[in-house]
């Protein structure tokens, strides 16, 4: 073959800036329309009463937690994938997939038998209170039984991210969000001849827009002519497949995950200030997701051209990247930090808020959003490490951003500052792992031949 596949692709190719903005802009959406699940749950659940939106809010760290694994797993297939097709190791590409979808299922499996025994144990540990209890694990209890639409629709959202098709993923994801916000309405307050249903109609028409988007996925990538493909014909198990997707889906699920925790750690402190307090965190939680969104779809358009450039040898294009990466995600989160600033009270009242939760709930968002400048750092240097195949120093960043440094610094804090100094807590462990990233980004820069 007269022109090689890595001379053909794209990724190798095409100017970077122009090949990240085509790649990134997609997921960036299609992130945005994922975070939308919980989001327009919320404001329509609003609507019942502050009781509602609570047991809404509880469920929100189990939900995360799914979507974490899903995540995780989606991005131990694009790393492999990409790195793969750098090397030009069709096979190998091809057989990702398989062992990829294969984890999710397991996965989801898991999760659906967990589910039946550690819901009402897990919510009891946060409120008493009968009514918000019955709506918290039925909400949640309905979300883990078909919790595989979200798994696998999000495994084949990877794989096409991991080719450099970011289209599809985005209009996917919109399928299903747009199912999810027509039902909605009808679902929670009986309309059209359908039941009324509160909270328990807000998970159906959660899953029900999974499983849309999960079907939809799979008969696109089927049918369709991509760079990788299902080959279930000349598939053979290989530990050794599953070992690597999982050094690279495992710590990025913790990634993730540790946001399940750091909303059940703070929720536990700020319930000793009020019922408002956990609701405005939940609230607060949702609408951060319009800001780290974006960077995150950022980071799934960057990971592939990272990966495919680390696996091709091609340090100066990687580094290139990683330049354009970090000012795309500094400028994303400054245009959040001045939203939060000047505009706390118009993005409370989306949730109906109480004159009680403006009263809190506006310092709050302007002094979390101050913690947006040093994530910028913690977002796409992780990004680069997982690329690599160094997904232990991601994991560590992720670990200083979201529990080692936030949650003793909430309780401790909160001692002597109340509430404000939960709120500054975040803005200590973003900055403390902006540096330990950078730190860890120099200490590569020195034994990597690729990266120096």
């Amino acid at each position: 073959m007269s022109v090689s596949l890595r001379e053909e692709n794209k990724m190798a190719v095409r100017p970077v800036f122009p090949l990240l903005m085509s790649m990134a802009i997609p997921p960036m959406i299609s992130m945005l329309i994922q975070s939308l699940y919980n989001i327009v749950d919320s404001m329509f659940v609003a609507k019942i009463g502050e009781d509602a939106l609570t047991a809404v809010s509880l469920a929100f760290p189990v939900q995360t937690l799914i979507v974490a694994c899903s995540v995780g797993i989606g991005v131990g297939v694009n790393s492999y994938i990409s790195r793969s097709l750098g090397r030009e190791d069709q096979e190998g590409a091809d057989s990702a997939v398989a062992h990829g979808l294969l984890m999710a299922a397991f996965v989801a499996v898991l999760f659906i038998i967990a589910g039946q025994f550690l819901l009402e144990p897990f919510f009891r540990l946060f409120s008493d209170d009968p009514a918000i209890l019955a709506d918290a694990i039925t909400y949640t209890n309905i979300c883990l039984i078909f919790c595989a639409g979200s798994f696998i629709h999000i495994c084949i959202e990877k794989v096409f991210q991991s080719t450099g098709s970011m289209i599809f993923p985005m209009l996917l994801q919109a399928l299903g969000a747009i199912t999810n916000i027509i039902l909605d309405p009808i679902m929670i307050f009986g309309l059209f001849g359908f039941p009324a249903m509160g909270v328990k109609g807000a998970a159906v028409a959660t899953v029900i827009g999974q499983h849309t988007a999960m079907l939809a996925s799979l008969l696109v990538f089927l049918l369709g002519k991509f760079a990788v493909r299902l080959d279930l014909r000349n598939f053979h198990f290989r530990w050794k497949m599953i070992r690597d997707i999982a050094s690279i889906g495992i710590p990025n699920s913790c990634m993730n995950a540790l946001g399940s925790v750091l909303v059940m750690g703070l929720n536990t402190i700020l319930i000793g200030f009020s019922n408002t307090a956990v609701s405005l965190f939940g609230i607060y939680y949702k609408l951060q997701t319009f800001v780290f969104m974006p960077a995150s779809g950022l980071t799934q358009g960057a990971m592939p051209i990272m990966g495919f450039s680390y696996g091709a040898g091609n340090g100066k294009r990687l580094q290139h990247t990683l330049s354009i990466s970090l000012r795309v995600c500094f400028v994303i989160m400054a245009v959040g930090c001045v939203l939060f600033m000047a505009a706390p009270e118009w993005l409370l009242g989306l949730f109906d808020a109480s004159e009680e939760m403006l009263a809190i709930g506006v310092p709050a968002l302007r002094i979390i959003s101050v913690s947006f400048l040093p994530a910028a750092i913690g977002f796409i240097l992780p990004t680069m490490f997982q690329a690599m195949g160094q997904g232990g120093y991601s994991l560590i960043v992720f670990l200083l951003r979201q529990l080692v440094i936030t949650l003793p610094a909430a309780a401790i804090l909160s001692g002597p500052f109340g509430l404000t100094g939960i709120w500054a807590s975040f803005i200590l462990a973003e900055s403390i792992a902006a540096g330990a990233a950078l730190l860890f980004y120099n200490k590569l820069r020195k034994k990597d031949p690729v990266l120096g």
